[in-house]
């Protein structure tokens, strides 16, 4: 495994910036470790309707950045009291929406401060049933990432204060609200840490030593970072990225599976489907993008759509969501 070393930079824009690069830019034959900590931001799933799941307010009183990532799932906040890792491999087969091999090294470090956490729910790290940890994946050809969060210390009001969770996902954990169902590491601890600690403490379990010269790491110059950047202006600084436009739509169909949510959005005109968009915080391998795409143009009409989508797996684009689940939300 090879180390990528952020250079403690704290601007959630260039660290996912980092991660993609590194990702796509580095060697695709290893597996690589990256850790980083973000200042105030909420991360945005990649499928997720931005403008709904935060508080505006609250994100432009406080200052919070807002940033969306290449992966599926749902939002997170992150501030200076959380640590984010991101695990990078070249063996995709059989692994995508597995998060038991990515976060066993963090749990068995977590064992060690005597925190008794365990992986839970379909990507969660969890400690007497509440949220210490939710993890996300993306895949490309051949390779994949799966990366997650740790609350360490994190402003937990923030969390509540700052996101909108939809009312079918808070009912469906049952409870009334995120706040009590999330906690922070600290609260379990014996005696004090910070993330740095945190951080050695799991690349100690990895790698064995602390000692970078020891640690085989991935180099990165000037010419690397001036791509980062680049990646920042181009693509995770911008709004159409962070937000993007939210076409008209006449025809809304909502509901949640373990899979998590779907919620389609139909612009549905002389009975063809001219505008299509499918939001949720549900992980699948393919560029959901790809399928809605294919729906433009056709009829309204449940025999048409089925017919158009024959040769799609659902679960490739939602992870495990029926056939006749989707055709139920996509169709009258």
């Amino acid at each position: 495994m090879l180390f990528v070393d952020n250079r403690g930079i704290a601007d959630a824009r260039i660290n996912l910036a980092l991660e993609e690069y590194v990702f796509r830019s580095k060697p695709a034959d290893e597996d690589v470790l990256l850790f980083y900590v973000n200042d105030r931001a909420i991360i945005i799933g990649r499928n997720q309707n931005t403008v709904e799941e935060i508080d505006g307010d609250v994100v432009a009183a406080r200052g919070i950045t807002v940033v969306r990532r290449v992966s599926g799932g749902g939002a997170v906040y992150h501030d200076t009291g959380n640590l984010n890792f991101s695990f990078m491999t070249p063996d995709v087969k059989g692994r995508f929406n597995r998060y038991d091999q990515f976060t066993r090294p963090v749990i068995d470090a977590l064992h060690e401060l005597g925190v008794p956490a365990e992986l839970g729910g379909r990507n969660d790290i969890l400690v007497d049933g509440r949220k210490i940890s939710g993890n996300a994946q993306f895949a490309a050809p051949a390779r994949m990432l799966s990366h997650g969060t740790l609350l360490l210390d994190a402003d937990l009001d923030a969390v509540t204060a700052a996101l909108r969770p939809k009312p079918g996902k808070v009912e469906s954990k049952g409870v009334k609200s995120i706040r009590s169902r999330v906690a922070n590491i600290s609260e379990f601890l014996r005696g004090p840490l910070d993330v740095d600690e945190l951080r050695e403490r799991i690349i100690e379990r990895i790698f064995g030593t602390r000692d970078r010269a020891r640690i085989p790491q991935i180099p990165l110059g000037d010419a690397d970072w001036a791509a980062v950047h680049a990646l920042v202006a181009g693509k995770y600084g911008t709004w159409a990225w962070n937000y993007g436009e939210n076409p008209p739509s006449n025809v809304q169909r909502a509901r949640r599976f373990p899979a998590g949510e779907l919620d389609v959005r139909l612009d549905v005109r002389e009975g063809r489907i001219i505008g299509a968009r499918i939001f949720g915080d549900f992980m699948g391998r393919e560029d959901v993008g790809l399928l809605e795409a294919r729906l433009i143009g056709l009829p309204y009409d449940r025999d048409d759509v089925a017919r158009a989508l024959a040769d799609v797996e659902p679960s490739d684009y939602f992870g495990d969501v029926s056939r006749d689940d989707l055709l139920d939300l996509l169709s009258p």
